[in-house]
């Protein structure tokens, strides 16, 4: 294994912890999250869910904005949470957005069950024609 894939691990398995902090009455579809951050702090988040749907938060963004409160910059964003579709769950379009804005295009997204499977992309690949981030400097380093 070489030194990223030990952090991809490590990060999958955050989430994986994180996964049980979940909140999800709603929609029995607990999510966790971790951040991997430049300075090797991870970070973790889990779903949030609220009656009213539009006040609920993803794991994802719990994380990343965790992450911007502390002035860490993050390098990897896993996510953990069942399968959908018998695929790997990847973040939304939401998530995907606050990553690029947050992390930038080469942050990356790891996707992973509660058995341990692992893929991964960038936010490039899995957001291909998003908006433009505001500044390179708007992130924390």
């Amino acid at each position: 294994m070489t030194e990223l894939d030990d952090k991809i691990d490590a990060v999958a398995k955050a989430a994986q912890a994180a996964r049980g902090k979940a909140y999800a009455p709603y929609s029995d579809f607990p999510m966790g999250a971790a951040v991997l951050t430049a300075d090797g702090v991870t970070i973790p988040g889990a779903l949030v869910e609220n009656v009213s749907l539009g006040l609920a938060m993803c794991a994802e963004r719990v994380a990343l904005f965790t992450a911007v409160t502390q002035v860490r910059h993050p390098v990897i964003l896993a996510l953990c949470s069942k399968r959908t579709n018998d695929e790997l769950t990847f973040p939304c379009g939401a998530c995907l957005q606050v990553a690029l804005e947050i992390g930038g295009t080469e942050l990356i997204v790891v996707a992973t069950d509660p058995d341990g499977a692992i893929d991964h992309s960038t936010v490039a690949e899995l957001l291909t024609r998003a908006p433009k981030r505001h500044s390179p400097s708007a992130a924390p380093k």
